[in-house]
Parts: structure tokens; sequence; C-alpha cells
């Protein structure tokens, strides 16, 4: 066979749907005439069509005779593949109209630890229930991290921790949970018998924290605490992750002030309590507890985003109960 540019054909991978929808008329009915009456056309053209076809292809897809037309194996083979292309075919201007709605695509979502204990997981399943045909790519990710990853363009939003009426700066910010901070304790520790604490009860003990660069809002404001109470935090270990932060209070290395959520990661060795709530009335508020700093919980993505998707997320959060 010589080559589609010299026979001035197209090269196979612009041959074009009509000539597969007609290959595949003639496949099914082994009959031109009749493969022709069903496309609504005459027989010659469609003789003329699977000739070019099979120039095109350089290779047969059907034996003729003057009693019968059979498929090639080549021909066999394509059949199946290209009853799947049709019907992709098909279905494009469909997704077309719910990618532009907000009904298809992808969303690359980011999370901090804190989120996967209950919200994410709910909003997850019932979102995708109601648009099962977006692709959530889900990525845990510190605070940090995201940000690098939204000036990279590597996601579309993310879910951040942060300390009460922050907003991480050049991005769009809906508030979805606020929270107090609980103390968690070694098990082990004569604190851990007591019911309330005061900020004072703690003050002097090892501290397990994260790294400011993690979550710079909360981290200064406990650090703040300590300081209007005349004391510097005696911090014994840093660690990234919430989970890892309670694994090392368990071990014994210290306190950890964690928000309310993390509570149900229930830890053998750990105790959580809260912090200031049964102060003496004469005590300093800054000891008691009045001015201990609590912490919210964000979802945040870049406000010049035109992505449809993002914009159904955003509205769901929205609406949805925290």
């Amino acid at each position: 066979m010589k080559d589609s540019a010299a026979t001035g054909l197209y090269p196979p991978y612009l041959i074009e749907l009509r000539l597969w929808r007609q290959f595949i008329a003639v496949a099914e009915e082994l009959h031109f005439s009749r493969a022709a009456q069903r496309l609504n056309m005459t027989q010659p053209p469609l003789t003329q069509a699977i000739a070019q076809l099979e120039a095109t292809l350089g290779l047969r897809l059907f034996d003729r005779t003057k009693r019968s037309v059979q498929l090639t194996a080549a021909g066999a083979a394509l059949v199946p593949e290209v009853r799947e292309l049709l019907i992709r075919a098909a279905a494009l201007p469909a997704l077309a109209r719910a990618s532009a709605d907000g009904q298809a695509g992808r969303l690359r979502l980011a999370f901090v630890s804190t989120v996967g204990f209950d919200l994410l997981p709910r909003w997850v399943r019932a979102f995708r229930a109601r648009h099962p045909r977006v692709a959530l790519e889900l990525i845990e990710a510190t605070g940090d991290v995201q940000m690098e990853a939204f000036a990279r363009g590597e996601i579309d939003a993310g879910f951040m921790l942060h300390s009460p009426g922050f907003a991480p700066p050049g991005l769009a910010c809906l508030r979805i949970a606020r929270e107090r901070l609980l103390v968690a304790l070694p098990e082990q520790s004569p604190l851990a018998a007591l019911g309330t604490l005061t900020l004072g009860d703690l003050l002097g003990q090892p501290l397990v924290i994260f790294p400011r660069r993690i979550l710079p809002s909360l981290h200064d404001a406990i650090f703040a605490m300590y300081h209007a109470a005349g004391q510097l935090p005696a911090v014994a270990q840093e660690a990234i992750q919430m989970q890892t932060i309670v694994n090392l209070v368990s071990a014994g290395l210290g306190i950890a002030w964690v928000p309310d959520s993390v509570r149900q990661f229930q830890r053998p060795g750990v105790a959580y309590r809260s912090v200031g709530a049964d102060a003496a009335p004469d005590a300093p508020a800054a000891s008691s507890g009045r001015d201990l700093p609590g912490c919210e919980t964000s979802l945040v993505w870049p406000g010049a985003s035109t992505n449809p998707v993002l914009a159904r997320f955003v509205a769901f959060v929205g609406e949805s109960p925290g």
C-alpha cells in the first residue's frame, strides 16, 4: 500500500468518526446494501468509504465475494474498540456540559490531619455521592506545604488550621469550624488526675509542639499565652503531625496543646483535659484560662480560580453542617 501522503488520504489518527460508523454498520450487517440502507445512504458511496478506510489503514477489513462479506482478523479485532470509541464520542457533549457546570472534572484537595478525624470523611462521602463524576484527589499536607502547592498550581483548595481571624494571604477563606484548645497529658502525670486545669498548672511542664513554620498563627498564639503569664515555653520536642505529637505525649515527653477534635484520636497513655473553666475568681486573667487561644479550620482556595468544580465544592461545604 502507498503511504497516506502519496494517496492524498488522512493519516490513521485523523480518521473521521463517520468512517468508523460506516465500518461498524458493515461489520454488523455483513452486507453493504443493508448497511447503506441503515445509514440512509446509497451503496456506492459506502463501498468507496470502506475502501478509503482500508487504504488509510493499509490493510483489508473485509473479505468480499459476490455472495458474502466477512470480517478479516484485523476487522474483527477493531469492532469492540470502535464500538467503545463511538460510545465515548457520543458522550462527549454531555461531558463537556457537565464539566462546564462543575458536575464532572477533578478537584485536588489538600487537608490537615485534624480535618481527617471527622469532617473530611463525612464531606467526601456526601460530595462523591452527589457528584459521582468528579474525581477527588486528596493530599494530606500541613499549611506551609499547602501554600507552596498553591504557588505551584498543584492543588485547587485546602483545609487549613489557624488561629481565629487569621486568613492565609492571597487566598479566599471559608471558616468551617472553631474549636477550643485542650491539653494532652501523659496519663501517669499527677495533673491527669485533676478535672479541669488552669494555665498556672501547666506553665512549667515540658511542651511538645509543632514547628512555627507549620502553623505560625497558632504557634505564635500559644507562645503569646505563655509570655503573658511571664513564662517561656519549655519546648521539649517538636513534631509536625498532631498524631505524632500525641504519641510523644504518650511517651512522657511532655504536654501538648491540641484542637478539641484531636480528642477523637484515642491514644493509650494520653489524657485530654480542659483548661481554665474552674479557675479561681481572683486568679489573674493570663492564668485563669479566660485568654486561652482557640483555633479555626477553614477551606481556602485561590480567589481568582475559574474551576467550576471548585465553585461547586465551596458551595457544598458552605451549606454542609460542621
